[in-house]
Formats: C-alpha cells, sequence, structure tokens
C-alpha cells in the first residue's frame, strides 16, 4: 500500500512497485488504465450471462415507504430525489436529513450547487443498486474482471474499455473533462462511502487509451479532493505514471504540468527514487556489489 509524503520526511522506501509492472509496448500519446463511461439513467442497466457475476455491495434494503429527499444539484438546480433511508447509508446525507448540511428540515431539500449532476446520479445509482453504471462484473470463464457492455479494441495491448471521451465527465469547477472514477472516488470520500471509493478505484484501472493531459489533470484533482490520511487513489496515479514513464517523459503536457509544481510531482519524484532502489537492491540480491 503506498502512502503520501510530507516535505520533511526522509526518503524512505514507501512506494513498493511490483516487478511485475512492465512498461507497455509502443504507446501513443495516450496511456492505458484509469476510466469509466458515461452513466445512464438508473435502471438501464442490461442483463448478462450466468458466467458473469457483479462486484459491489448489496442493493439498498430501505424501506422505500420512508420519507421523499429533493436534491438542487449543481450550478443549474437540477431536481434529484431520494428516500431517506436510502441515503442513510452515507453519513453525509443522514446529517444533512437531521436539518444539519444547508437542508430545509420541513421540505426535505437539500442544495448542493457545487456537485456535478452526472456524478451525483451516480452516486444514487450506487446507494440503491449497490453499483453505477457501468457495473464490474466478473468473467467467470476467463477468470477476468470487466466493465458491463465494454467495447473491445482490435488492439492486443488495449485490454480496456471505450476510450477517453466515454470515460471523462465534465467538471464546472476545473473546466475541463477529467476521470469519472475519479471524481466519482473524490465524491465518495466526501459523502462517506468507503465500500463505492474501492469500487471507483478497481473501475479506473479497467479502461484504457487515455490522453496524458486528461490523467495529470485527475491526478491533480485526486490530491486536491483526498486527505493526506488516504493515499490510494494517489498512489494509483503515481504507480501509472512510472509504469508508463516513456510515454508521460515525451509528452510536453507532462513538463507543463512539471514545471507548475505541486505535490503531486514530489511524491512522484520519491516514489522514483524508490522505484530505482528497488531495482538496485534487486541487482545487488542477484550480484552483489557497491555503488
Amino acid at each position: 500500500m503506498f502512502r503520501s509524503f510530507r516535505s520533511q520526511d526522509r526518503i524512505e522506501k514507501t512506494i513498493k512497485l511490483k516487478k511485475s509492472y512492465r512498461e507497455p509496448a509502443k504507446l501513443p500519446t495516450k496511456v492505458h488504465p484509469p476510466v469509466e463511461q458515461r452513466s445512464p439513467p438508473v435502471g438501464s442497466v442490461g442483463s448478462r450471462s450466468r458466467s458473469v457475476r457483479s462486484l459491489g455491495r448489496e442493493p439498498s434494503t430501505g424501506t422505500l415507504s420512508s420519507p421523499i429527499v429533493t436534491f438542487l444539484v449543481g450550478k443549474e438546480g437540477r431536481l434529484f430525489a431520494a428516500h431517506e433511508d436510502v441515503l442513510s447509508a452515507s453519513p453525509f446525507f443522514a446529517a444533512a436529513c437531521r436539518g444539519q448540511y444547508r437542508s430545509e428540515a420541513q421540505s426535505k431539500r437539500i442544495n448542493l450547487p457545487d456537485e456535478e449532476p452526472e456524478i451525483f446520479s451516480c452516486i444514487l445509482e450506487y446507494l440503491y443498486k449497490g453499483d453505477y453504471y457501468p457495473r464490474l462484473l466478473q468473467n467467470k470463464r476467463a477468470n477476468s474482471w470487466e466493465l458491463e457492455d465494454v467495447v473491445k479494441s482490435p488492439n492486443p495491448e488495449n485490454t480496456g474499455g471505450r476510450g477517453s471521451v466515454e470515460a471523462t465527465s465534465y467538471v464546472s469547477s476545473v473546466g475541463e473533462h477529467l476521470l469519472k472514477d475519479t471524481v466519482i472516488y473524490c465524491a465518495a470520500e466526501k459523502y462517506g462511502l468507503e465500500e463505492l471509493k474501492r469500487l471507483a478505484l478497481r473501475k479506473q484501472g479497467l479502461q484504457s487509451g487515455i490522453e496524458v493531459a486528461t490523467i495529470l489533470r485527475s491526478a491533480r484533482y485526486a490530491y486536491d479532493n483526498t486527505p493526506d490520511s488516504d493515499s490510494r487513489l494517489r498512489a494509483h496515479y503515481l504507480a501509472l505514471i512510472i509504469r508508463c514513464r516513456k510515454t508521460f517523459k515525451r509528452s510536453g503536457t507532462m513538463q507543463m504540468e512539471m514545471e507548475g509544481g505541486g505535490k503531486l510531482f514530489f511524491d512522484l519524484f520519491v516514489a522514483l527514487c524508490n522505484h530505482v532502489d528497488d531495482i538496485v537492491d534487486m541487482g545487488n540480491a542477484r550480484s552483489p556489489q557497491t555503488i
């Protein structure tokens, strides 16, 4: 497990990169990991064969006769509604329903002007169904995990799904498209949904063909919207950049981002130092030498 770093820390082996991480062959300006796809309305997920099962928490067992809570989401105030018992799985929403966090106790209306409607729709779908579209599915015959309705690429190096357009979501606070699963992970952190964080992180590694610029923007967003105590999503990006370092090295976007600085690149520097140390240690284990 990775952890984040502070400037006063000594450089130590806090990041372990498994030997199985390999440099992808002939990567273009796109990279193979993170992502997701656009979310349809709740209830539109299709059926699968018996050889495939979904991964996610059990659907809500809350009574659907409980009071309805309405939400005004985003700058345009899009209207959403959900049952109070279903919402109680989130500490944030449970407190909101008790009259905190901008709620109007009598009308059961909660304003979330800074939330993205598309992301909020995924949150509600998860609370009701235990997953969000596209679901994470296990193909028992192939002994692998995949995303529902995935579109296979003819490129054998690209084992993921749809590509960067469907994998991203526009985030108005950033003014750019970011990896959707990253934004969902950060929203789950805000709403206290630990299982959703794990699910979003796992999905993020299943798609491919993502632009370097999108990955770097999403990494910065992850750093800005997760606490230092939660290093899982941050570590995912550090490992991805190191694994695909040749592609990032060739990228002009990477150079501009690094010149701008930030904690992401200090952590990346430490991770790279540890990666080099691990390589040296493995070499010394076979034939001890002094450096």
